[in-house]
């Protein structure tokens, strides 16, 4: 590979992949934790609105009949989006991907593991940045099947 088809690699293919997968971590982290604070806020306020409505009849106060049954809805709702779309994993993924991606250009400049004897940097670049690529998109699969049922 000459320095022109490497330079070029690292502009088209490399640095996108990095960019996309830094994206991705950053937004499935976001989301993770915002439905995660989310699920703790309406979990925790569900037996207090439940107390609140049992009060009503002896204080007064206005009906919040529905407000339990809306929040315990919620909460169910939050949990199944947290395990459907595995914002966790994937955002641990992602990072991960992103941080070894990093790192081999680091490795590659620093003429450290394989890159130290070798004549071809560039293709031993190239198929490691692939090879990562290439775990992370079959780890993401892996990730995404539901778990099969133990019977």
């Amino acid at each position: 590979m000459n320095k022109d088809d490497f330079e070029n690699y690292i502009k088209d293919r490399y640095q996108p992949q990095i960019d996309w997968y830094d994206k991705k971590s950053m937004a499935n982290q976001k989301m993770y934790q915002r439905l995660q604070f989310s699920l703790i806020v309406l979990s925790s306020l569900t037996p207090i609105l439940i107390i609140i409505d049992q009060l009503k009849e002896l204080e007064k106060y206005n009906s919040l009949f529905w407000a339990p049954a809306v929040t315990a809805v919620l909460v169910a709702i939050i949990t199944t989006l947290i395990k459907t779309y595995r914002f966790q994993e994937n955002w641990i993924n992602y990072r991960t991907t992103c941080e070894s991606l990093k790192k081999e250009l680091y490795f590659y400049e620093a003429n450290l593991d394989e890159y130290a004897d070798s004549k071809n940097k560039e293709s031993i670049f190239v198929n490691r940045v692939e090879n990562l690529i290439s775990r992370e998109n079959t780890l993401w699969l892996h990730t995404q099947k539901p778990p099969k049922d133990e019977k």
